[in-house]
This record gives structure tokens, C-alpha cells and sequence, in this order.
């Protein structure tokens, strides 16, 4: 067991029954001419963040925490979308772009395109784990539960774009499913100004989890690997 001096107290955790969970790393969200670019969000934070994730894929491949990708993307003919009955249809920044923009169509978090695809420097490695997501919580009609419960997993490190919408989204639904969720609050960035990434933040420290800065998790995991090898 880990004590991380986490908000708002301190946490134990098992590393051995952990994961890190990288939400929406993907050139729709951190790339210039992504999605949140060509709408007009602010995405100046994003080269910071992938670093930051960088820095905590690496300590936890190192040590042999398990990494998990979500990633946001629809079928090409959008069957897999909800449809006009759904409230996702109306509110998904993809395809209400893709429908307002003629010219946006079928190049917006479809599969196999490059707004699709995980940005170059997070790139997925073999064992880790990929989830293909069609609403914001990673958890909602994927196999994500399953494959948790199936590895041994409890306590999840979220990190990823946009904190106040996929990646909060997940962490509720974790906190939900008794998952122990915390939040790396520098590995993280909202769809819109800073006040929101806040307002997660406060969300999660007083009703859904704790959260932690990226160097406190790399400095306990790289503790726990230079005491004895892989967790």
C-alpha cells in the first residue's frame, strides 16, 4: 500500500490493483486544426499536458501499472451516434460541428481519420488497453468495467482533455461503479477557460474522488519501484 498526499486528505491505495487512464489524447482535442481548434477553444495548455502525461506513462510502464486509453470516435455513417432521438446528437461538439459545417463532415472523430487518432507523442504501446467511446464517460455501452474488473483494477489516476466534460464524466461514472478515482490535476485541461477545470477539481475533491499534481504520483510510484522492482 501507497499513502499519496492527496486533497482532500491523504489517500491509500494498492498499486498492484491500479491503473492510469489517459482520456481523449487525441488530435481532436490537442492538435492544432483539431476539433476544439476549428471550434475556437483555447487548446494553448495542450503541449503541456501531453507532456505531463508523458512523464506519467512513463513511471507507471516502468514500475508496470497497467495504462488504459479512451478515445472518442464514431462509425462513419454515425450509426453508432445515438441519431436525431438522441440527446448526444444534439450536444456532442463533433457531430453538431459536422452537422452546422458541411464542409466538417465525416473528418471529426470518425475512425480512421486523423482528428481520430491518439497525438504522436502519447501513442499507444502493445498491452495497453484501448477503449473506443461513443458518449463522454468511458464507461457508457463499452467494455471498460469488464476489462477493470477482469485485471483486478480498483483505483484509477485520470488524466486527459477535456477535464470538464469526458474526462469527469468517467471519473463519476468510476466513483459510481466503486472505483477509487483521483484526478492528476496538471495532466488535465479543459474544453473552454481554466474556471472549468477548476470547478472539476473542486467537484471531485468534495463529492467524487481526490486529486493529486503529476510529481507526487511519479515520485511514490518510482519509491515504490526502486524498493522492490514492478508493482
Amino acid at each position: 500500500m501507497v499513502k499519496l498526499n492527496a486533497r482532500p486528505e491523504p489517500l491509500e491505495i494498492d498499486l498492484r490493483q491500479s491503473a492510469v487512464v489517459v482520456v481523449d489524447m487525441q488530435n481532436a482535442f490537442a492538435s492544432p486544426k483539431g476539433m476544439l481548434d476549428l471550434a475556437g477553444l483555447d487548446i494553448s495548455g495542450a503541449p503541456r499536458v501531453v507532456e505531463t502525461i508523458r512523464s506519467i506513462l512513463d513511471a507507471a510502464r516502468s514500475a508496470g501499472l497497467p495504462v488504459v486509453y479512451l478515445q472518442a470516435g464514431y462509425q462513419a455513417d454515425l450509426s453508432d451516434s445515438g441519431g436525431p432521438e438522441s440527446p448526444n446528437w444534439h450536444k456532442e461538439l463533433a457531430l453538431r460541428m459536422m452537422s452546422c459545417r458541411p464542409e466538417l463532415k465525416g473528418k471529426l472523430l470518425i475512425i480512421g481519420t486523423w482528428d481520430f487518432e491518439i497525438v504522436e507523442d502519447l501513442t499507444p504501446r502493445p498491452g495497453d488497453l484501448r477503449i473506443v467511446k461513443t458518449r463522454y464517460s468511458g464507461f457508457a455501452h463499452t467494455p471498460l468495467d469488464a476489462e477493470l474488473r477482469q485485471r483486478g483494477i480498483r483505483y484509477l489516476f485520470f488524466t486527459g482533455i477535456a477535464t470538464n466534460v469526458c474526462v469527469e464524466s468517467t471519473l463519476r461514472d468510476a466513483f459510481f461503479l466503486d472505483y477509487w478515482p483521483v484526478l492528476i490535476t496538471d495532466a488535465a485541461m479543459a474544453a473552454g477557460p481554466p474556471a472549468l477545470h477548476e470547478a472539476t477539481v473542486q467537484n471531485v475533491e468534495n463529492f467524487f474522488g481526490w486529486t493529486l499534481p503529476a510529481a507526487e504520483f511519479i515520485e511514490s510510484v518510482r519509491a515504490v519501484y526502486a524498493a522492490g522492482g514492478a508493482v
